[in-house]
């Protein structure tokens, strides 16, 4: 299950996507291109506090917002920081 502040941070930046946002959304459908994939990358690293490593930037995980949510959520639990994310949705 995706956590509230993330499906509110797509909504944030896929206005097209229905209401509620779920893990099954395909970020596509939703109004996603590679345009509004960087922006939403850049959104979700600053949010998380985070950097989304190299070998996630792929077409799998910007598939559903289930898959991305996993992506976040794995290197949010990866990244040592032990004050913590400090992110606006974290």
């Amino acid at each position: 299950m995706i956590e509230q502040g993330f499906a509110d941070l797509l909504a944030d930046h896929l206005p097209e996507a229905p209401r509620p946002i779920t893990e099954q959304v395909r970020l596509r459908d939703a109004g996603l291109d590679s345009v509004h994939s960087i922006d939403l990358l850049l959104a979700i690293e600053d949010a998380y506090g985070i950097e989304f490593p190299a070998h996630l930037l792929n077409d799998e995980t910007f598939d559903t917002a289930g898959s991305l949510w996993a992506a976040v959520d794995g290197t949010v639990r990866g990244a040592a920081s032990p004050a913590g994310n400090g992110g606006r949705y974290g």
